[in-house]
């Protein structure tokens, strides 16, 4: 039962940061006339963060599509309070593949 709780958690903190990752992906495609540094030094963190989640519990790889669903929705809200864009700029499902948002170097449209 003690494994089952860490496992969720763990799963949780993975979630929660793919999805700051994704809202400042969909942040810094759709409103490129306002990227900032800020920006860029979140997502850094943040994949980092997700790096070590998956570190730690690296049988989160077989959940990586349920958890990348959520994650997405939830980063979409984050990025449409965010921004004030209306719900139908942002795609319905994510536009981004999980080596995407991992990888330190991916910024949508140029940068």
């Amino acid at each position: 039962e003690e494994m089952e709780v860490l496992g969720r958690s763990e799963q949780h903190e993975l979630k929660n940061r793919l999805s700051l990752v994704i809202m400042h992906l969909l942040k810094w495609q759709y409103q490129s006339d306002k990227r900032t540094r800020s920006w860029e030094l979140t997502l850094e963190e943040q994949r980092l963060q997700a790096a070590a989640c998956l570190k730690v519990s690296p049988s989160l790889k077989s959940k990586l599509d349920e958890i990348l669903e959520n994650a997405y929705k939830i980063g979409k809200i984050k990025a449409l309070k965010e921004t004030g864009l209306d719900e139908t700029v942002f795609p319905q499902q994510c536009p981004y593949t999980f080596e995407e948002i991992m990888n330190d170097t991916f910024y949508p449209g140029a940068k």
